[in-house]
């Protein structure tokens, strides 16, 4: 049976930071680029950022960049989305989600259908 279970999410004044981490399964995990999306209500899910299985590469949604660290621990099966320097338009519900393939181009990377696991979400409400 496959697991992405995510978990870190809370509520925080701006400018303040968080850090989700997201464990998965073997299958969810081994061999695939894992990436976190967020839904805010009302709107479409959207990608955050995104890193190869080897850890090598990372991609990020321009929203986050500079604020936003994703890393992964494969020993752990342990994916971690360091958030700093939180906004109040950074609210959502974070999702975590395991690739179809190692890795791949920026513009499949960012698609939410090329992503076969996913996670229940874990909330993120930042405070203005």
């Amino acid at each position: 049976q496959v697991h992405v279970v995510e978990s870190g999410g809370g509520f925080v004044q701006a400018g303040e930071a968080l850090r989700l981490s997201c464990l998965a399964s073997g299958r969810a995990f081994i061999n695939h680029a894992m990436g976190w999306f967020r839904q805010a209500p009302g709107k479409e899910r959207e990608f955050v950022s995104a890193i190869s299985w080897s850890g090598i590469s990372t991609y990020y949604a321009d929203s986050v960049k500079g604020r936003f660290t994703i890393s992964r621990d494969n020993a752990k099966h342990t994916v971690y989305l360091q958030m700093n320097s939180l906004k109040h338009e950074d609210t959502a519900l974070y999702y975590c989600a395991a690739y179809s393939a190692d890795w791949g181009r920026p513009d499949t990377i960012v698609t939410p259908g090329n992503y076969d696991y996913w996670g229940q979400g874990t909330q993120v409400t930042v405070s203005s």
